[in-house]
């Protein structure tokens, strides 16, 4: 057989093989495997948050010259559950007048990592969360919010309080 020929068959082969059309799948699976596992992987975790709960409770604690917040998470099922940051920051606790007003946040003047962060909690564990306000504010209503910030499980609680 002539080499003259055989190389020039080949390559427009492999020309042919690489510009045909191909399914989506195909496509995924013979350009980047580890893109597809990634996706699996997401659907798979996203399947089994349907499955979990997490109960919250939340506290506060008036004391002179203090107001102490308790934040306490329970996973309520029996898989483990991953709570996932965006960042270092992965609670917030913020004090609003009888108006609706902001008078204090936890996190103003703090800085946090720009990394994600991961938080496994197992069946029936519990995260608590303990801060504190060391101010006199004026007597009065107050709300206090304590917002969990995870992407998978967000979670929000508010406490009334009074200043005497």
């Amino acid at each position: 057989m002539n080499t003259r020929l055989v190389i020039p068959i080949l390559v427009l082969g492999a020309l042919a093989f690489a510009c045909a059309p191909r399914t989506r799948t195909d496509a995924l699976s013979a350009s980047t495997p580890a893109v597809l596992a990634t996706v699996q992987y997401v659907a798979l975790q996203r399947h089994e948050t349907h499955d979990t709960k997490l109960a919250s409770k939340f506290g506060v604690q008036v004391e002179p010259r203090t107001v102490r917040f308790a934040f306490k998470l329970t996973n309520t099922s029996k898989k483990r559950v991953e709570l996932q940051f965006p960042s270092g920051q992965s609670y917030e606790f913020v004090v609003l007048d009888s108006i609706g007003r902001e008078v204090w946040r936890w996190t103003r003047g703090r800085m946090f990592t720009q990394s994600l962060q991961n938080k496994l909690l197992d069946g029936g564990e519990t995260m608590s969360i303990s801060e504190h306000w060391n101010a006199t504010p004026k007597s009065g209503r107050y709300t206090a919010v304590a917002t969990l910030n995870s992407t998978n499980f967000p979670v929000e609680e508010r406490a009334d309080f009074v200043i005497p």
